[in-house]
């Protein structure tokens, strides 16, 4: 396993313990995020995204499969089953994650997933019927955001490239 391949392994076997601060510490200080919910997400913002859904996931399992990495760029699959709070709903989401490494460390990760899949698991039927309509999504969406910029607020952490 490369060095890069270690990085992603050490990513996700800290999100499995829920150590948000083990993740933050593989990624490059201007970190870009993005994934169907939360979108784009930079520098701050992604830790505090990780922060956030750490603390308050209750009964998070995380696996990592099919880890591979070259001197710029790696993916892997990765599956997250924990209980979505707002519903108390199980989900099994499962997605692909793309990097980019700069200087040892993730500058860009991008996860893939079907936001309908999420949706009807984690909403039930509104998700079921509605969670392939841009309708939902930007419903989801902007709730994802006011609960980032909360926690954010809440914790005096700021974003200094916005």
């Amino acid at each position: 396993m490369n060095q890069n391949e270690q990085l992603i392994k050490k990513f996700y076997d800290c999100f499995g313990k829920r150590d948000w601060k083990g993740m933050l510490d593989c990624y490059h200080e201007e970190i870009f995020f993005y994934d169907p919910v939360f979108q784009n997400l930079e520098g701050v913002e992604a830790g505090a995204m990780w922060e956030m859904l750490l603390r308050n996931a209750k009964d998070l399992e995380v696996t990592a499969s099919r880890i591979a990495a070259a001197d710029d760029h790696g993916s892997c699959h990765w599956t997250a089953v924990y209980t979505f709070s707002p519903t108390g709903r199980r989900v099994v989401n499962k997605c692909r994650a793309s990097f980019t490494f700069r200087e040892g460390k993730i500058i860009e990760h991008q996860d893939e997933f079907s936001f309908w899949n999420w949706s009807r698991q984690a909403l039930g039927l509104p998700g079921l019927l509605l969670g392939g309509t841009s309708l939902l999504q930007r419903k989801v969406r902007r709730q994802a955001r006011k609960n980032l910029d909360t926690f954010m607020a809440s914790h005096n952490l700021s974003n200094s490239s916005k």
